[in-house]
C-alpha cells in the first residue's frame, strides 16, 4: 500500500469560552479517523488552533479587565484537560493570534488583490458614539420591524424568525453602552465572490462529488441560483464578502490600510495553515515543500453551521491565491440529548464534558457511543442516557471484553500462560473475522464508524456463540478435554486480539491495555491478518472496563443548584481542601467482596440522611423503548388527607433478570428521599435497591432486595 500524506484539522473553536460537548464530538470523530489512517501506515499531521480574533473577544476581554491577548491565553490554558481526558491526540495546537497567521493571512490577501478579486466600497453602518466603534449586527438591538418584539438582535428576530438589516430595527440601541447608534460611512474591503471566475470554480468544486458529501453539495447548490426568499425578497446567488472591520478591533491589520482589520472569518481558516506551519517549523521541515507535494491530502472536519465559510469562501480564497484547495470537507450534524431535545444545563439536559470526566466516567464509553452514532453524513446525533448505558454495557462489557474474561484464566492456570493452536472450527471462525477487515476499513475510511462498529459487534456475537457452544468451563472439568480446552481458549484470545485491532481507533487506551496483556507491540491494522504463534506468552488478565452505572448518569444530568453555575473542574479535591463527595464508579478488585473495595467510612449521621423504606410492588410493566427498564408502582405506606394510598412510580434497570409478573405483590426496599428524576419515559420517584457483582461479564445478574415476612410497607430500614 502506498503511504498517503494527510493534513487534517477540526474547526477552530472560538476563544471566548471552554469546550462544549459539540467540540468534543467533532474532535473524537476526527481523532478516530486519524488513528485509523496511522494504523494503516499513513502519515497524518493533525492540527488545531484557537480562533482568537473579533469584536466578541475584544468586548469579553474588556469586561474581564484583561487585554485580548491575556484573555485568549487564559482560555487556551484550559484546553488540555479536555483533549487529554478524551484521548484526543492533536500533533499541535496553535492560535490565530500568531506571527504565522498574520504573515499567511496578509499574503493571501495580497495574492487575491493581485488577482483582481478585492475591491473597496463605501458603506453605511451603525456606530456607537459612546464606545467610539462600529457595531457588529449582534451588538445592535431594538424592536423587530415585523412582529414588534422588543430587544431583538440586529440581524434576526428570535420571536418570529424574520431576517432583516440592522437599519430596519425600530428604536435601535447599542447592546454595549445602551446609546442610540448613528449611521456612519466607512470604506470597506470586499472579496468579489460574485466574480464569474469564482462562481464557475465553486460550482465545479462543490458539485464534482469529490470534496463534500452529497447532502452538503445539494445544499450548496441553492446558493448559486436566483430564488425568492420567504420574506419575498430576491436572492441573487453568490454575493461579495465584506472582509474588513474598522478599529478598534482585535485582529490582523489589512496591509496598506491604516485602521482596517481583517474580519475574523478571513483569518480564522488561515489558522489551519498557520498551525501546520508552526508544527513543521518545530520539526525542521519545509512548509512550502510540504504543501507543494502533489499527493498531499487536505481534510477538514467541521459542523454544519459553518458550511458556507468552508465550502465557498475558504476554497475560493485558496484557489485564487494560488494555493492548494481542500480535498475533503467532512460535515457532521449537531449533538442533541434524549430524542432530539436541545441541551440545557438548567433543565438537566446538558452534557458537560468536564463534569463527565470529574465523575470518573470512562472517556472511552463516550468515544464508543458517539462512534456508534456517527455515520459520515451531515446528520444530527442524539445522546440518549438509557441507550448509552445499554449499548456500552452490552457491547463493550457483555460482548467484547467478556470474550477474554471467559478464556484468559484457563490459559494462565492450566497452560502456564501460553497460547496453543486453534483447530478446524476455531481456525474457520478466525478466518471469518479476518475476512471482514476490508469492510471495516472501508467504513472507517468513509467516517462511517457506526457501520464499522456494527460489523465488529456482529463478529463479537459470532465469537460468543462459539464460546457458548464449546463451554470452556465444562471442558475444564474433564482432564481428557485438556487439549480441546487449550484450543478453544486460544481461539478466544486470538479472536479478542483481532476485535481489539478493529476497535483501536475508537478505544486507544483500552487497546494499549490489551497490547500489554498480550505482550505484543502496538497494533497496526494489518496485524489482524497475522496470528499470534503457538507458545506466545500472555500476561495475567485484569478487568479492562467497568460498566456504566445508572447513578453516574443521574449525576451527569443533574441540574446545578444554581442554573448558571459552571461545571466543576476535573480535580480530586475542592478549593477548600475538602474531599469531593461526588459518587464515582469503584474500581474492579477481584479480591474484594463483590468485586469492588468497600466504600469510605461514614458516620451514623451520614447514614441517617438516607430514608430507606419497605415498599410493596403493586404493579410492574416493561417500558416501551427500553430493553433495560421496568416500571414499578410502589406502595411505601404513604397516605393522603383522606387516608387513600399514595403510590410511587419508579423506573428500575432490572428487566434482564425479572419478568414483571415475578415482582407484583413482592416487598422490597426503596430510597424514599431521593430527588425525583425526570426521564424520557416519565418521572421516577425513588430508587429500588438491588445487588450485583462489579464484574458483570463473569458474574452477571442483578438481584432486588426482598425483606423477610412480617415487614410492612412504610417501615423504615435502620
Amino acid at each position: 500500500m502506498t503511504q498517503r500524506t494527510i493534513f487534517a484539522t477540526t474547526a477552530l473553536p472560538y476563544a471566548n469560552g471552554a469546550f462544549h460537548i459539540g467540540h468534543i464530538m467533532e474532535y473524537i470523530q476526527a481523532d478516530i479517523w486519524v488513528r485509523f489512517q496511522r494504523m494503516r501506515g499513513h502519515r497524518v499531521d493533525f492540527v488545531g488552533a484557537d480562533d482568537a480574533h473579533g469584536a466578541p473577544i475584544m468586548i469579553a476581554a474588556e469586561k474581564a479587565g484583561k487585554t485580548p491577548e491575556q484573555f485568549v491565553a487564559d482560555i487556551a490554558a484550559g484546553r488540555k484537560p479536555y483533549l487529554e481526558g478524551f484521548h484526543i491526540a492533536f500533533d499541535h495546537w496553535h492560535c490565530t493570534h500568531s506571527p504565522e497567521n498574520t504573515e499567511l493571512a496578509q499574503q493571501i490577501y495580497r495574492d487575491l488583490q493581485q488577482a483582481g478579486l478585492i475591491e473597496t466600497r463605501t458603506i453605511e453602518q451603525f456606530f456607537d458614539p459612546d464606545k467610539g466603534m462600529f457595531l457588529p449586527d449582534r451588538y445592535i438591538k431594538g424592536e423587530c420591524p415585523k412582529c414588534h418584539a422588543k430587544d431583538q438582535y440586529g440581524d434576526n428576530c428570535e420571536v418570529c424568525s424574520s431576517v432583516y438589516a440592522p437599519t430596519d430595527l425600530i428604536e435601535p440601541y447599542s447592546a454595549l453602552s445602551g446609546a442610540r447608534p448613528v449611521l456612519k460611512e466607512s470604506e470597506h474591503f470586499f472579496f468579489k465572490l460574485s466574480d464569474p471566475r469564482c462562481v464557475a470554480f465553486l460550482q465545479e468544486w462543490t458539485q464534482n462529488g469529490r470534496h463534500v458529501q452529497p447532502e452538503v453539495a445539494n445544499k450548496v447548490k441553492e446558493w448559486f441560483t436566483v430564488r425568492t426568499n420567504p420574506d419575498g425578497s430576491a436572492s441573487e446567488g453568490l454575493g461579495d464578502w465584506d472582509i474588513s472591520r474598522d478599529a478598534p478591533y482585535f485582529g490582523i491589520p489589512i496591509p496598506d490600510a491604516p485602521g482596517k482589520y481583517f474580519y475574523v472569518w478571513l483569518d480564522a481558516p488561515v489558522g489551519y495553515l498557520a498551525s501546520l506551519k508552526s508544527l513543521l517549523t518545530q520539526r525542521g521541515e519545509d512548509y512550502d515543500a510540504y504543501l507543494a507535494n502533489p499527493e498531499l491530502e487536505q481534510v477538514h472536519f467541521i459542523g454544519k453551521d459553518i458550511v458556507t465559510f468552508h465550502t465557498l469562501f475558504w476554497p475560493a480564497m485558496l484557489h485564487f491565491s494560488g494555493r492548494k484547495t481542500p480535498d475533503q470537507i467532512c460535515v457532521h450534524g449537531f449533538l442533541t440529548v434524549n430524542n432530539g431535545e436541545k441541551m440545557s444545563k438548567s433543565r438537566g439536559t446538558g452534557l458537560d464534558p468536564l463534569k463527565y470526566l470529574d465523575l470518573k466516567m470512562n472517556p472511552e464509553w463516550l468515544r464508543y457511543y458517539l462512534a456508534a452514532k456517527l455515520n459520515g453524513r451531515n446528520e444530527d446525533v442524539d445522546f440518549n442516557a438509557e441507550d448509552f448505558m445499554a449499548r456500552v454495557n452490552a457491547d463493550l462489557v457483555g460482548k467484547y471484553v467478556n470474550i477474554a474474561s471467559r478464556a484468559a484464566g484457563f490459559i494462565a492456570k492450566r497452560f502456564d500462560g501460553r497460547l496453543g493452536l486453534p483447530s478446524g472450527d476455531g481456525h474457520a471462525l478466525l478466518q471469518t473475522l479476518r475476512a471482514k477487515a476490508d469492510d471495516i476499513a472501508d467504513a472507517f475510511e468513509r467516517r462511517d464508524s457506526a457501520r464499522a462498529l456494527r460489523e465488529v459487534m456482529l463478529l463479537a456475537d459470532r465469537v460468543n456463540e462459539y464460546v457458548d457452544a464449546n463451554k470452556p468451563w465444562e471442558l475444564a472439568k474433564d482432564p481428557a478435554q485438556s487439549e480441546r480446552l487449550h484450543d478453544v481458549c486460544t481461539t478466544c484470545i486470538e479472536a479478542f486480539r483481532i476485535l481489539t485491532i478493529y476497535l483501536k481507533p475508537v478505544l486507544p487506551a483500552l487497546a494499549a491495555q490489551v497490547e500489554g496483556f498480550l505482550q505484543v507491540p502496538p497494533f497496526t491494522f494489518a496485524d489482524a491478518q497475522t496470528p499470534l504463534g503457538a507458545g506466545q506468552t500472555i500476561a495475567g488478565f485484569k478487568h479492562l472496563i467497568q460498566r456504566v452505572e445508572q447513578a453516574q448518569l443521574l449525576a451527569l444530568f443533574e441540574p446545578p443548584a444554581d442554573a448558571n453555575a459552571a461545571a466543576p473542574a476535573p480535580t480530586a479535591a475542592k478549593k477548600d481542601g475538602k474531599k469531593d463527595s461526588k459518587k464515582t464508579a469503584p474500581a474492579f478488585d477481584p479480591n474484594a467482596p463483590g468485586g469492588e473495595p468497600l466504600g469510605d467510612t461514614i458516620t451514623i449521621d451520614d447514614f441517617a440522611k438516607i430514608d430507606l423504606r419497605i415498599a410493596k410492588i403493586l404493579a410492574c410493566q416493561r417500558v416501551e423503548g427500553s430493553t433495560k427498564l421496568l416500571q414499578l408502582t410502589l406502595d411505601a405506606g404513604e397516605r393522603d388527607a383522606s387516608g387513600q394510598p399514595i403510590t410511587r412510580n419508579v423506573f428500575s434497570g432490572i428487566a434482564s433478570m425479572y419478568q414483571p409478573e415475578q415482582l407484583v405483590g413482592k416487598l422490597t426496599v426503596m430510597v424514599a428521599n431521593l430527588a425525583p428524576r425526570k426521564m424520557k419515559f416519565g418521572l421516577s420517584e425513588g430508587m429500588v435497591l438491588a445487588a450485583s457483582h462489579a464484574d458483570e461479564a463473569s458474574q452477571p445478574g442483578i438481584y432486588v432486595l426482598e425483606p423477610f415476612p412480617g415487614a410492612q410497607p412504610g417501615m423504615r430500614v435502620r
